[in-house]
């Protein structure tokens, strides 16, 4: 593989969760879009940071190593330091509101609260950026929203090519 497609294949996993960070719970949401992750071939830099501002920071320094994709989880709520959708919002040059409409319609079959989620999605530059709630079903409803979109959405970003087939 070249270097230019290992670059291609590189994703940041950033966990918002005051509590993980401080070692005071454990994180139950980052191992599973990690994994998920490494099962699409992607190497995955897994971080693990307070609720705030501080995702912002962490942002950044993901966004430094040039990835292909981030997704976030925790911080979407209507807590106070609820602020990973303020965080991500300023990067991202293309904004995705379906996909995030999606993940919310989702997890509405199984759940009322996952209506409550503020995430936000689009690129920052040639990285896709996708904010996922902080339970572990909402990220599986966010992964299973993903997964058939993911591959268009970084080749559609890198080529413009592969228009797909339409219903």
């Amino acid at each position: 593989m070249t270097d230019a497609a290992a670059a291609v294949r590189r994703a940041g996993v950033l966990v918002a969760s005051t509590s993980a960070a401080a070692g005071t719970n454990p994180d139950r949401t980052g191992p599973v879009i990690s994994q998920w992750l490494q099962q699409r071939g992607f190497t995955v830099d897994l971080r693990i940071t307070a609720d705030g501002p501080e995702v912002g920071v962490g942002l950044r320094q993901l966004l430094a190593g040039e990835p292909r994709l981030i997704l976030t989880t925790g911080g979407t709520g209507v807590s106070p330091t609820d602020l990973t959708p303020e965080q991500t919002a300023p990067l991202l040059q293309v904004q995705l509101p379906g996909v995030i409409e999606a993940i919310r319609r989702r997890g509405e079959a199984v759940t009322p609260l996952s209506v409550l989620t503020r995430g936000v999605a689009g690129f920052a530059g040639s990285c896709l950026i996708v904010n996922l709630p902080g339970s572990t079903g909402g990220v599986r409803d966010g992964l299973a929203v993903l997964d058939p979109l993911l591959e268009h959405l970084l080749e559609q970003r890198i080529t413009g090519g592969g228009h797909g087939p339409r219903h």
